[in-house]
């Protein structure tokens, strides 16, 4: 294979969604933490790994804050597309589909970052990237699970789950952009994450060991948390 033909890297950042969890007044992406839009520290990481060619930003089609809370953004490494669906498998595969209109290759590898972890490292991009370049899949940032898992019925422990194999899903999730795409064609829209639809085709990702400060801000306090977090840098 050529240098003109190698795999390059792109970047995907779903943020159509309400975050109605989070309890916030606005789409959570764009709730201030240290001073700036969530959604911009999520960018500014993913602007400082070199290796990734460009990242796009898919958005719902009625979004009227972006360019206001990160002027600037679009250019040679910056791309939006107001695509957004109604759940993030619809999401992923409406901006999928923007990337190879862009002209990214099938065999290119496509990132998909979730926007409300805010808190991502470009080193930790960088560790997935150089697991999975050279994988016959692909893979994705997660960690083994500390927890004690329980298992609710009305309220009630109804058993204890052993944690023994279990990982916690984080993003990047990293794929080829035509395996993706093949991929959350044949399992619709209630997947949640890009790696439950690769297995759904038999295949088995790899997990590439993230950190526990790449957390999904999704509840109230998550919101207090990624502030400290952030002044402690």
């Amino acid at each position: 294979m050529t240098d003109a033909d190698s795999p390059r890297c792109y970047a995907l950042l779903p943020c159509a969604g309400t975050g109605s969890r989070s309890g916030a007044a606005q789409p959570k992406q764009y709730v201030s933490i240290a001073g700036r839009p969530m959604v911009a520290h999520t960018l500014a990481a993913l602007a400082a790994v070199p290796r990734l060619d460009a990242t796009l930003v898919v958005l719902s089609p009625d979004d009227e804050r972006f360019e206001g809370a990160i002027p600037g953004f679009e250019g040679q490494r910056g791309w939006v597309a107001r695509c957004g669906g109604a759940t993030r498998a619809e999401t992923v595969a409406n901006g999928l589909a923007v990337l190879a209109e862009r002209g990214v290759r099938e065999h290119d590898w496509v990132l998909v970052h979730d926007a409300a972890r805010c808190l991502v490292e470009p080193a930790w991009v960088d560790r997935l990237i150089d697991a999975c370049r050279d994988d016959a899949v692909g893979g994705l940032l997660a960690l083994p699970l500390a927890d004690t898992l329980k298992q609710e019925e009305g309220g009630r422990v109804a058993a204890t789950l052993p944690r023994a194999h279990k990982w916690g899903a984080q993003t990047p999730q990293m794929f080829r952009l035509g395996l993706l795409r093949r991929a959350l064609a044949h399992a619709g829209a209630a997947v949640t994450d890009e790696a439950s639809a690769v297995e759904a085709l038999g295949l088995r990702p790899l997990l590439v060991e993230g950190d526990a400060a790449n957390l999904k801000i999704t509840w109230p306090s998550d919101f207090r948390l990624a502030e400290a977090l952030k002044g402690s840098r």
